[in-house]
């Protein structure tokens, strides 16, 4: 493995929080040599910066299965609280419109319930 995949491979564990494992096919290359290791780790934004950029999008788009991987991974990371990402919720609503915002809120309270739950907190 050269050095730009172990930086990609290392960059793509950490957004995520799981390990991921080198994986065959030119798709895979992409995104791990150029999204993770060549984009992912560019400085003009921090890890957080670049979270709320991402959870915007996909909440924008209506990927509920991608909201819940990175509201899990921001949790786990520390890069947001819970009533961040709640606070979050409440304002994308307003521009990216109710039914999908409110599908945004749906992951974030669901994504808290379940880690609340492993946690052995209940919920």
């Amino acid at each position: 493995m050269d050095e730009l995949r172990r930086t990609g491979l290392a960059k793509m564990n950490e957004v995520y929080g799981w390990e991921m494992p080198d994986m065959p096919g030119d798709y895979f290359a992409l995104t791990v040599d150029h999204l993770f290791a060549k984009i992912w780790t560019r400085e003009g934004l921090s890890m957080r910066d670049k979270r709320l950029i991402t959870l915007s999008v996909v909440a924008a788009l209506g990927l509920p299965d991608l909201a819940d991987i990175q509201i899990n991974a921001a949790l786990g990371n520390e890069e947001m609280t819970e009533e961040q990402l709640r606070e979050m919720a409440l304002f994308i609503t307003h521009y990216i419109g109710f039914p999908l915002g409110s599908g945004f809120n749906t992951v974030v309270e669901k994504v808290i319930a379940r880690r609340a739950k492993a946690a052995g907190g209940g919920a």
